[in-house]
């Protein structure tokens, strides 16, 4: 179902999910005039304290799900695994729900997610579906070692994934990960990881910013730089892989895509984020039209802003504790910080971000 757009100020945008993407999303909601109303399981989320209005339920439960339909002219999500039943009862309802099911199917679950990006004609890393682990060692065989188990669903920041180096630890590999439905996917040797923040509108006008390159520390997105050091042949086959995937999908808002650089330029696709992503939080400070307002934008029918940066950048996540050095980061007229208003800061927890501009952006 596609809204009556482009969507007036003063209509309210839905968001489930009440973390810091769903704060950020309803600040820039805020900003072009739009409520947002968040849908959380938990009380005082980090989303629910600075929107217009919250409803703490479980995702799933039927009087919230009427509830936000009836207040939202349009619901979007802040992190993908909302459970698909919940985005298809809201369709059902009559509700418009951006991006749609199909993108939030492909995220779920890493084994459609590589087929989707073999069908559209794009690469990734060799993988093998794995149910039980007496599949691992045929694998591994036929992949190579070292290759990496990751649950099918769910699993983020390095969780619930592990290196299989020999055929003898397919057993406590999988147990590791829970003893559920896997997914083994080939070693990549990469130059860099680079990643993609392209927005799609309804009607398929797609606006796509620069690459940034990431930098992970156990498994943890460390640090964001943007210009990538990439050629411009590089950068354009990225955009392009972004485009199409954003067409096969029939997306709308704003999706991450990350993938790999290997040394002789080609691009590997390593997965899609249905939603703003971490890796485009510098667009906050660098750009005159961020990711968050952006993705508002795209879901409200309004037209999609400027992805040039006006300036280099780099962003930094505060992790754990981290964070309680607030009072120097706030002193440093270099840094621009941002804090979650998480409570609890726990070892690799991110609680907020720093970005740094570091100079004129080049050409």
């Amino acid at each position: 179902m596609t809204p009556n757009l482009p969507l007036p100020p003063n209509a309210t945008i839905g968001i489930l999910g009440g973390g810091q993407l769903g704060r950020m999303l309803a600040l820039a909601a805020a900003r072009l005039g739009f409520d947002a109303c968040i849908l959380t399981p938990h009380e005082a989320a980090p989303a629910s304290r600075v929107a217009a209005s919250s409803l703490v339920a479980p995702y799933d439960d039927p009087v919230a799900l009427a509830e936000l339909v009836e207040r939202c002219a349009v619901i979007t999500f802040e992190f993908e695994n909302v459970p698909a039943p919940v985005v298809e009862r809201l369709v059902a309802a009559g509700s418009c729900v951006a991006p749609g099911p199909l993108a939030l199917a492909v995220a779920q679950d890493r084994i459609a997610e590589k087929s989707f990006f073999i069908s559209a004609g794009v690469a990734c890393v060799p993988f093998a579906q794995i149910d039980r682990a007496e599949d691992i060692p045929a694998a591994l065989a036929r992949l190579g070692a070292p290759a990496l188990l990751k649950t099918r669903r769910e699993g983020y920041d390095g969780k619930g994934q592990v290196w299989v180096t020999h055929a003898d630890e397919a057993q406590t590999a999988f147990t590791s990960i829970g003893g559920v439905p896997a997914i083994l996917e080939g070693k990549a040797d990469f130059v860099r990881e680079v990643s993609v923040i392209a927005a799609r509108s309804w009607t398929g006008e797609i606006a796509a910013y620069p690459l940034a390159e990431n930098h992970h520390e156990n498994g943890i997105l460390r640090k964001s730089v943007v210009p990538a050091q990439v050629s411009a042949q590089t950068e354009g086959q990225a955009l392009a892989i972004s485009e199409r995937l954003l067409a096969r999908l029939d997306y709308v808002g704003v999706m991450g895509v990350e993938m790999f650089e290997l040394s002789d330029g080609r691009l590997l696709v390593n997965e899609i984020a249905p939603r703003v992503h971490n890796t485009g939080h510098w667009t906050l400070d660098a750009c005159e039209v961020d990711q968050f307002e952006q993705h508002i934008r795209a879901i409200a029918g309004w037209p999609l802003g400027p992805t040039r940066p006006l300036a280099s950048a780099e962003m930094i996540n505060l992790l754990g504790e981290e964070a309680l050095d607030w009072q120097r980061l706030a002193a440093d007229p270099g840094a621009r910080l941002w804090l979650y208003g998480k409570d609890g800061a726990a070892p690799g927890r991110k609680m907020g971000h720093v970005n740094r501009l570091t100079g004129p952006y080049p050409g």
